[in-house]
């Protein structure tokens, strides 16, 4: 497929407000669900955007399935699926606009945002080793309400060896509303080609993630003063390790069509009123089609 690699890996993160159990003396301010549902995103990855040629414009359409919903590698407890459609227009220049959404099986409203990503990138260096990327992230909710970011300007800058099968990319993401916070992720990948002739590919990917991330951990204190039980509140800012995710996709092209499936293993790391996080697991696949303009 012109050695085009542009399957979109929508996995935003976002500051999560977590409400959960630090110790005996702490409980609940709202529902972990609500907390970690409602204040969580994908952040667009456009990875290898632009391994293409001068002269190609193109449109790109795909669908993303994964049989297992986590955020920020954190189980909710919800056994639900999730299904991301989009469409992907690239100008030869580098400059490029992505529509997306997310629907979960169990939420309600099932059909959780659309997104619209605004870009430019570029390659340089010898060998087109080094990459760079800027691009503006818009937000449509469907409960404006309870989601404080409503935009995102991120900046991604990668290096890869000369062959072009060992690469590193590195995120940085400023997530701005009615709220603020930061972001930055790294991605360390290898490609391993397993087989190629004029019409097929097929490869392995396997990728190494680091998301680290601002949180706001809100903590609720409860004693008993003069016979009366009291809540104290408190709310804290944390930035540090999220999580670290391994991906191992098989991916397959025959002339305009890609097909992925993929495995995914998520180390979540705990924040403060946090414990007992597991590690979580599932399968995610995709089916993609590029169209020539």
């Amino acid at each position: 497929m012109r050695n085009v690699y542009l399957i979109f890996l929508v996995v935003f993160s976002f500051k999560t407000l977590y409400a959960q159990e630090a110790s005996p003396e702490f409980k609940n301010k709202t529902s972990e669900e609500d907390e970690i549902i409602d204040n969580l995103l994908n952040q667009n990855e456009a990875d290898e955007l632009f391994n293409l040629s001068d002269d190609l414009d193109f449109l790109y359409v795909s669908v993303d399935y994964t049989n297992n919903t986590y955020f920020a590698g954190r189980d909710i407890g919800i056994n639900q699926f999730n299904v991301t459609p989009q469409l992907t227009y690239i100008n030869s220049n580098g400059f490029f606009i992505n529509i997306s959404g997310v629907y979960y099986s169990q939420f309600t409203p099932k059909w959780d945002y659309t997104s619209v990503s605004l870009g430019y990138g570029n390659t340089f260096g010898k060998n087109e080793q080094y990459k760079w990327l800027v691009y503006y992230d818009r937000y449509f909710f469907s409960d404006e309400e309870n989601n404080p970011f409503k935009n995102a300007f991120n900046v991604g800058f990668e290096v890869t060896n000369k062959a072009k099968t060992l690469g590193t990319e590195l995120t940085s993401s400023i997530l701005f509303g009615s709220e603020n916070s930061i972001q930055l992720t790294s991605s360390t990948y290898g490609e391993i080609e397993l087989y190629k002739n004029k019409r097929n590919e097929l490869k392995l990917r396997p990728e190494l993630r680091v998301t680290v991330g601002q949180q706001t951990i809100q903590l609720a204190r409860t004693f008993k003063y003069k016979g009366r039980e009291i809540t104290v509140y408190n709310e804290n800012n944390h930035f540090g390790l999220l999580n670290t995710q391994l991906l191992v996709p098989v991916q397959y092209s025959i002339n305009n069509i890609d097909f992925e499936l993929g495995y995914i293993v998520n180390f979540p790391s705990a924040l403060e009123g946090e414990s007992n996080l597991k590690i979580t697991q599932t399968f995610a696949f995709s089916i993609a089609y590029m169209f020539d303009l």
